[in-house]
């Protein structure tokens, strides 16, 4: 496993952010691309990267909620160009939300999801670039069971284990939000959340599928509960070793959503990585 950093986070020009990537030693960067850009851009960013010897890990968009059953037809037409500007990347890696697929994996919603990751799962094999769906709104096993039945290698998951700890914490505060998975959502209970979200263990259901992660930790203080790595609740040797026996072999990539010293902290992040990694090769 190699570490990479959301490029966004560090909350600079682009090419100034690539300089502070060289000057802490992380060998790829994971790129976005806004609702503006285009392949063009896409590949002059992918160029800019190459020439200073770093590696795409994925590209992150925004691509919407496919769960919204009279939108889907419009949120496939946005996804078609940039599943095809992650083919441009180099990465080969769309990483993207699509909302919060209901939790009793039924209903209209589950079936505007089935019917939407069908046709972009096709897509994407002939693009010859895969979705990475990122995981946290929903329990792992039902991330597990839509990918079972769209069974496409151009559809996958980005492992978040921080977010997989922050929704069950978040849904009870969001009304709106928690109406989408289907079920009446209670008072928050961390063991049971934990239990049930899985955001260490879930990589045991999920390790066929994943093809990216962020390494980002986090704690269910019912707001946004992004916190420095190895601060949080994740359990990083845990983690780590199941990716390892699940056979992932890819990238780690920092995300850190919060906090006033973006550099420091990611460096810190990448030292926390390193460290972690020597830890998991010497067993």
């Amino acid at each position: 496993m190699q570490i990479s950093v959301m490029l966004s986070n560090f909350s600079q020009p682009f090419e100034e952010a690539l300089e502070t990537v060289l000057k802490l030693e992380i060998p790829a960067v994971q790129l976005s691309a806004g609702p503006d850009d285009d392949a063009a851009k896409v590949r002059a960013m992918a160029d800019a990267v190459a020439a200073r010897g770093l590696k795409v890990s994925a590209l992150c968009v925004d691509l919407g909620d496919l769960g919204e059953s009279e939108k889907g037809d419009e949120l496939i037409e946005k996804a078609r160009p940039l599943i095809d500007m992650a083919a441009q990347s180099g990465s080969g890696i769309c990483q993207t939300h699509i909302g919060i697929m209901p939790h009793t994996m039924t209903g209209a919603r589950w079936d505007s999801y089935l019917r939407c990751g069908e046709i972009l799962a096709r897509y994407g094999e002939s693009a010859g670039a895969c979705l990475a769906l990122e995981t946290g709104p929903e329990p792992a096993k039902v991330m597990e069971s839509f990918m079972r039945a769209i069974d496409s290698p151009a559809m996958k998951v980005n492992y978040d284990p921080a977010n997989l700890i922050i929704w069950p914490a978040a849904l009870p505060k969001f009304a709106d939000l928690a109406e989408h998975t289907g079920r009446e959502i209670g008072v928050y209970d961390r063991e049971a959340a934990i239990a049930e979200f899985e955001p260490v263990e879930g990589v045991k259901r999920l390790a066929p599928f994943i093809v990216h992660t962020h390494a980002k930790d986090g704690i269910g203080n019912g707001g946004w509960g992004d916190v420095p790595l190895g601060e949080g609740w994740v359990d990083w040797p845990r983690y780590l070793r199941l990716l390892k026996e699940g056979g992932y072999d890819g990238y780690l990539t920092i995300e850190r959503e919060a906090g006033n010293d973006p550099i420091g902290e990611i460096g810190h992040a990448a030292r926390f990585l390193r460290e972690q990694l020597k830890q998991l090769e010497s067993v």
